[in-house]
């Protein structure tokens, strides 16, 4: 606001042009809000409620919207009042405690002309009260006249309508079925696609881990057995071959590689070791060759001495064995004997046993035969009864057949 009144300062007397017509304005929407609460107001009052403005000038600034109809008014000289509301009306229309709504002009004519209507019926039954009656009647008879008229026709058309309606109603029905028909044909392949394609991704997914799997097996496995080829070269070259070497560089390093690394190892020891025997056979060999000369004379002896006694124990043993072979063929020669006395007992019992079984073989296979022929006889006895029930019944069915038919004959006959 600084910077426009630094543009346009107002100075006194800018705006006398506008008095007059805010003056009117506010006077005019005084009155409505006036006119909203009371149905008349004294001049004074309303003098008092606007300081600035005279008696006379307030009269002449209310004429004219009065005139116009923009505002409801009347002023009654004889009793210094202001009056609201519609002067038109013949008689004053009762209102509702409280604030009111003026009327507009067409409801004031709309309501003026119903109260007419009303007086002129009141005034036309007073003048000829049978008029109505006749008017009721003769209007009663064109409606029936009409009605007999076009009655048919209207039924017809009633009738193909109620048709009309039933056939767009079933095909709206019809249309309705096969929209959802469609919508859920589609939502069963939106569902199927998603479950291919659910079914398809944990195909996928599942040959992944199985692939992931098999790899890692593969992989445990290779190392298996990468392990065990390095256990078993430890197991033949020995484990100083392969001191100072963790597990990763084990399974890192080439079998050859490992090989000839324990070949290496080997060689060396083997060479260490030659060089140890050749200095210890130098340390022996004296004392093993003055050994030689004292003990070969008393090795001979212990020689002899233990052939000996390996000849008596020989002969010893041999003397043993041939009486336990001696022995057991006389026991055995006893016992052939006993088991020659028990033959002809244990043919008898077995014979008896065999003679007991087909005797009780045969008893079961005749009462088996007995009771095979009983029911062969039953059974034959019931189809004869049965071949018999059939051909009474069928002869029964003829016999009947016949009689209708004759009756039937002589029915046609009459």
């Amino acid at each position: 606001s600084s910077g426009i009144n630094a543009e346009w300062p107002l100075r006194p007397g800018d705006l006398q042009s506008y008095t007059d017509d805010v003056r009117q304005v506010a006077v005019l929407r005084l009155m409505r809000q006036l006119a909203q609460v009371y149905d008349k107001i004294s001049i004074s009052k309303v003098v008092s409620l606007i300081p600035y403005i005279e008696p006379l000038e307030l009269e002449l600034l209310i004429i004219e919207p009065a005139k116009t109809l923009d505002l409801q008014l009347r002023i009654d000289h004889a009793t210094q009042t202001f009056i609201f509301g519609s002067t038109i009306q013949y008689q004053r229309e009762e209102t509702t405690s409280g604030p009111t709504v003026q009327q507009m002009p067409s409801e004031m004519f709309r309501n003026q002309l119903v109260s007419l209507y009303g007086a002129l019926n009141k005034s036309v039954d007073l003048i000829s009260p049978t008029m109505k009656m006749e008017l009721k009647n003769e209007s009663r008879h064109e409606a029936i006249s009409t009605y007999n008229k076009f009655a048919k026709r209207d039924q017809l058309s009633m009738v193909k309508r109620k048709e009309m309606i039933e056939n767009r109603k079933e095909y709206y029905e019809n249309l309705n079925t096969e929209k959802e028909r469609a919508e859920v044909q589609e939502r069963e392949t939106t569902r199927r696609d998603a479950e291919k394609a659910e079914t398809k991704r944990r195909d996928e997914e599942e040959k992944r881990r199985t692939d992931e799997r098999s790899a890692r097996e593969e992989k445990h496995k290779d190392k298996l057995l990468k392990m065990e080829k390095v256990k078993k070269l430890m197991e033949q070259l020995g484990e100083k071959p392969f001191e100072g070497l963790t597990e990763e560089e084990l399974l890192s390093m080439e079998e050859e590689d490992l090989l000839a690394r324990g070949i290496e190892h080997m060689s060396k020891e083997k060479d260490d070791l030659k060089q140890k025997m050749k200095q210890v056979e130098k340390r022996v060999d004296y004392y093993t060759r003055a050994q030689r000369l004292v003990e070969i004379p008393v090795m001979k002896e212990e020689w002899e001495r233990t052939q000996e006694e390996d000849k008596v124990w020989w002969e010893k043993k041999e003397a043993e064995r041939i009486e336990m072979a001696i022995k057991k063929r006389e026991y055995d020669i006893s016992t052939r004997k006993r088991l020659l006395r028990m033959r002809d007992d244990k043919d008898e019992f077995v014979e008896s046993i065999v003679s007991n079984k087909e005797r009780l073989f045969r008893e079961e296979v005749m009462r088996f035969e007995e009771e095979l022929d009983e029911i062969r006889q039953e059974r034959k006895e019931a189809k004869k009864l049965e071949i018999l029930k059939t051909l009474t019944e069928k002869r029964d069915k003829e016999r009947i057949a016949q009689e209708a038919e004759e009756k039937k004959r002589e029915q046609e006959e009459e």
